[in-house]
């Protein structure tokens, strides 16, 4: 399999010499790509999780417009026809979280455009907006002073860290990014009695402490946006109430995150989604009792994130396969991704 420098390289090969055009009008593949995004805009100097944002305005802009001129774009409704289909290419666009810019930045240009996309909520951030995990994680590395770190009973030997500063950007590899990486992955293996003790000694060891809730003002969307989005042709649908990775929870906590998500959507939206997207997304993030939870509470198709796309033929609805869009990706790599989903995707 080719590495990421690699798939860039041969990508931008591709789009020079023509060939991804060539494939994109022989239709050498037929199914859905599904293309994830999370946040629109650029993250600056943000405290934030860097890693979160997926294109800046205007190569989202470019990216909708190449999409609409060689797809057929659809919602969740469609979902049932397309995957019967066996002809055909289709797309769809996807937003995990909830994040506000997805109201300032994305849906505009997908309305001037035309374009239908779905937005998957995690519910209790907009009821109660708070600071995630994964950012929180960020922001306490990034506002410590500490020139390292050592979290006794979590992490075996000491993490080089350095402040946050101007130059720290996610085009240079730095000690924090690295750091950031680490712990991000550390957490992900936590059990759920777990993840609490160690953000609280996370930020008393950077001696940050938690993230206030104040650092949370306008980071998510609103119900009356979401309304709003969704009366001028935007889908929703659920990616739990807090986020959490649904296989370390018991069956009472995942049919807890499950159907409460279900239940505020529905009360919010006055009908019941049929979509959800698993957060994090890889295959040992869910299970069995995940999928049984789906059902019961009427979700009828939900969406990995471990890359791929779904040929044309027989699908496992709980586990449609998406592909991330990340903001270092340029135009030619969507362009490939578009060609060669076998390759790319």
């Amino acid at each position: 399999m080719l590495c990421a420098g690699k798939k860039d390289l041969f990508a931008s090969t591709l789009d020079k010499t023509g060939c991804n055009r060539m494939m994109l009008a022989a239709g050498a593949w037929s199914g859905l790509l599904t293309l994830n995004y999370h946040r629109i805009g650029e993250p600056g100097a943000t405290l934030f999780d860097r890693e979160l944002w997926s294109a800046t305005l205007e190569n989202f802009e470019q990216q909708v417009i190449f999409l609409k001129t060689h797809f057929d774009l659809i919602g969740p409704d469609d979902l049932y026809d397309v995957l019967q289909s066996d002809r055909g290419r289709f797309a769809m666009i996807t937003f995990d979280d909830g994040y506000r810019d997805n109201y300032e930045l994305a849906f505009p240009t997908l309305q001037d455009l035309n374009v239908p996309a779905t937005f998957f909520l995690s519910t209790g951030f907009l009821d109660h907006p708070r600071v995630p995990w994964w950012d929180e994680i960020s922001w306490i590395i990034r506002s410590s002073s500490c020139p390292f770190i050592h979290i006794e009973g979590w992490v075996d030997n000491p993490i080089q860290i350095t402040a946050a500063t101007e130059n720290d950007s996610p085009d240079t590899p730095s000690p924090i990014d690295a750091a950031v990486h680490q712990l991000l992955r550390l957490y992900k293996s936590l059990s759920i009695e777990q993840t609490e003790p160690f953000l609280n000694q996370l930020g008393e060891t950077c001696g940050t402490g938690r993230a206030p809730e104040s650092v949370a003002d306008e980071l998510w969307m609103t119900w009356d946006m979401v309304r709003e989005m969704r009366d001028a042709g935007m889908f929703f649908g659920g990616h739990t109430v807090q986020h959490p990775i649904l296989a370390s929870l018991p069956p009472e906590g995942q049919d807890r995150e499950i159907g409460e998500c279900a239940r505020r959507l529905e009360e919010e939206l006055g009908e019941r989604c049929a979509t959800f997207s698993y957060p994090v997304g890889r295959p040992e993030t869910f299970d069995e009792v995940t999928r049984a939870c789906l059902i019961e509470h009427g979700f009828q198709w939900s969406f990995s994130y471990y890359g791929g796309y779904q040929k044309s033929g027989p699908a496992d609805n709980l586990n449609l396969p998406r592909t991330p869009v990340e903001i270092d990706m340029d135009l030619s790599r969507i362009h490939s991704i578009a060609a060669l989903p076998q390759l790319f995707a």
